[in-house]
């Protein structure tokens, strides 16, 4: 606001030479506009500054439960082949990993004798090996000529190729060189299974070589027009027949556990189902190989490790999430301090860790709490269980199903299988199966041939079934849920980013994020248009001064003139 003031001199008013001064005070640059805007704006965002506060409160907690579900899932990851107990061609189950000991009797040694591979899921056992004869491929020379590139002045063609398969026409002309027959033959080699090479028997003497490239075949050549090439080279004699045999084709001869077997390759894949082996040498009589094979206890013993380390870091997380600072308060890195959610997933672990199925605990597996309690291994304990007893100890880890009757084979059974149910089979008027059901309901389980599957989203999803029965049975069906089987289902559930347990939090405190920043949006906007009208309103303010100001002037101005 202006002001305006005036002064005079006295007692001289009422005199005739009287002077009469006028003036003002003009105050408009006194006053912080901006600051005064800012204030009564500030007054209606602070709601938003609470609310955004809010919002960083809960981001800190959705980043603890995203860093929970990532420990969770490694958990997940890392007891999933424990958990599965059936071993066949389909299943990943950890109890399928198999390793093989190869030994020698007698005056032979066993690895110069075989090598071999084995699947996983191959049966165990122990197999005894004798080796009489390898399987070899024909191989024959020609005669010697002086010079390997000279033209051979042959001009004809002949036919080549094994016995049994599929051959190939070489065409040989008068400029070509035994290097340029060689060169033709091998041109075609992968349609004729047959090889040729030079030997060079001395600085003026080379001989072509034909090689069969599969065992137990013999070469067969024929001239088809022109010179008889081949002869000319002395592979083949005046009646078509090698002239000089290095090597003849012969079977792989062999015993497998006594059993007399022939092949036409000594790379063996097609007698034992999963085991590959490749003979390398003949076993001299009264020597013997001897093959065991046996599941792989170094596996469970590396990934019950592994485990360890992953169950332990899901434990310190949420004992970190749990800490009091020194003075009783919780600590400021402590955003789920005393969430439910957090604490039922860890007791959920812990109470799968008390387990015992058939007698055996985590005692028996060299598990057991430490003084920090975190979680360590015994390894020469799990040792000594898995030597004493392997099925135990995959019981206590893996879900195993079991039936009542031998006509009813378990394929593959889910993670967290029902502990018992009776599955009633029935079958047609020609003994094939036609429902499976289990308490009248016949939606639990999908029939096809002799193969019963779990329905999805039951129970008994993952569970499967073979029946060779022929008539209408109730068969019992038994399930245990061991340790490693339990925290796989609950990491699971806990840890899956689109249905987990942690992932409804984190989705639910996001939907209240967005809400809040909603909120936030609102309040600032309508700050923003109380902003713009305090501004034209003091704009207006500013202006009325202004022109108070102006004529303040004229009139000092004028008043001043009119006195003088």
């Amino acid at each position: 606001m202006a002001t305006v003031s005036s002064s005079s001199s006295g007692s001289t008013i009422a005199a005739a030479a009287t002077t009469t001064t006028t003036s003002g005070t003009k105050t408009t640059t006194s006053v912080d506009w901006d600051a005064l805007i800012t204030a009564q704006v500030a007054t209606k965002t602070a709601a938003a500054t609470t609310i955004d506060t809010k919002i960083t409160a809960n981001k800190a907690k959705i980043s603890a439960y995203q860093s929970l579900q990532t420990l969770l899932a490694t958990l997940t990851t890392d007891t999933t082949a424990m958990s599965k107990s059936i071993v066949n061609s389909l299943s990943s189950s950890l109890y399928g990993s198999r390793s093989a000991t190869i030994t020698a009797t007698g005056d032979v040694s066993a690895s110069s004798a075989v090598s071999m591979s084995i699947s996983n899921g191959t049966a165990t056992g122990d197999h005894t090996l004798t080796i009489s004869q390898l399987a070899t491929a024909q191989k024959v020379i020609g005669t010697s000529v002086s010079d390997k590139t000279a033209d051979l002045g042959y001009t004809g063609s002949f036919s080549i190729g094994l016995a049994g398969g599929t051959s190939a026409d070489i065409s040989v002309t008068s400029g070509m060189s035994m290097e340029d027959v060689v060169d033709s033959i091998n041109a075609q080699s992968s349609t004729t299974n047959v090889q040729a090479s030079i030997i060079q028997v001395s600085s003026s003497s080379y001989e072509m070589v034909l090689t069969a490239l599969n065992d137990n075949a013999n070469i067969q050549t024929s001239t088809i027009s022109g010179n008889d090439v081949l002869n000319g080279l002395g592979i083949t004699d005046s009646t078509g027949a090698f002239a000089d045999v290095l090597q003849k084709a012969q079977p792989a001869q062999f015993t497998l556990d006594g059993i007399s077997l022939t092949r036409d390759t000594n790379d063996i894949t097609d007698v034992l189902s999963g085991v590959s082996f490749s003979l390398l040498q003949t076993t001299p009589t009264g020597s013997t190989v001897n093959i065991a094979i046996d599941t792989d206890t170094s596996a469970i013993e590396t990934a019950l490790t592994t485990f360890v380390k992953s169950y332990n870091a899901v434990r310190d997380f949420v004992a970190t999430q749990q800490s009091l600072s020194s003075d009783g308060t919780v600590d400021s890195t402590s955003v789920l301090f005393g969430d439910g959610t957090m604490r039922n997933i860890m007791t959920q672990l812990e109470q799968s860790m008390n387990t015992s199925v058939g007698g055996l605990s985590m005692s028996d597996l060299g598990l057991s709490f430490d003084e920090n309690n975190d979680l360590v291994l015994s390894a020469s304990k799990l040792q000594t269980t898995l030597a004493d007893n392997l099925s135990g100890v995959i019981a206590l880890l893996a879900s195993k199903t079991t039936t009542s009757s031998s006509t009813l084979a378990v394929i593959n059974t889910n993670a967290s299988p029902p502990a018992s149910f009776v599955l009633d089979l029935a079958v047609d008027s020609s003994g094939a199966l036609t429902s499976a059901s289990v308490g009248g309901d016949s939606s639990l389980f999908t029939v096809s041939g002799s193969t019963i599957i779990g329905a999805a989203n039951t129970i008994y999803a993952g569970m499967a079934f073979t029946y060779s029965g022929s008539t209408a049975q109730s068969i019992t069906v038994t399930s245990t849920t061991g340790i490693a089987a339990q925290i796989n289902a609950q990491a699971t559930a806990a840890s899956n980013t689109s249905t987990g347990s942690l992932q409804n939090v984190v989705t639910n405190l996001q939907s209240q994020d967005d809400s809040m920043q909603s909120q936030i949006d609102d309040i600032n906007a309508r700050a923003a248009v109380y902003k713009a009208m305090l501004t034209a309103q003091y704009s207006k303010y500013q202006s009325a001064i202004s022109t108070a100001n102006s004529t303040l002037d004229y009139l000092s101005a004028l008043l001043n003139s009119s006195s003088n």
